[in-house]
């Protein structure tokens, strides 16, 4: 049995412009595509936590952490993301701890 791993995948707009001055509609289609993919998988517990800063220059990024049985599984999750799937973003894959954590409220 394989025991689950969490991992993050940070994510970088392929064009800067997409920041500073908005996305083609193209861009736009994908992204929403990103947000509803990450979003279902928030769902069924496989994301964990999913979000971007909030500058808009060259060294914006976003970060999506998940959980996995496999670094192979991992990677396949973040390769199928539409923004990464259509180069809309880059991403790089790390493999994750997570050290401390807060229970939710209520």
């Amino acid at each position: 049995m394989s025991e689950t791993t969490h991992y993050l995948y940070k994510i970088q707009p392929a064009r800067s412009e997409m920041l500073t001055h908005g996305p083609t509609s193209e861009e736009a289609e994908i992204v929403s595509q990103h947000f509803a993919y990450l979003k279902q998988l928030t769902e069924q517990g496989v994301v964990i936590l999913a979000g971007r800063t909030l500058n808009t220059d060259a060294s914006s990024f976003g970060i999506v952490i998940l959980q996995a049985d496999s670094e192979a599984t991992a990677h396949q999750v973040m390769q199928e993301d539409p923004a990464v799937k259509h180069e809309v973003m880059h991403a790089e894959l790390f493999p994750y701890r997570i050290a401390l954590m807060a229970k939710p409220n209520g």
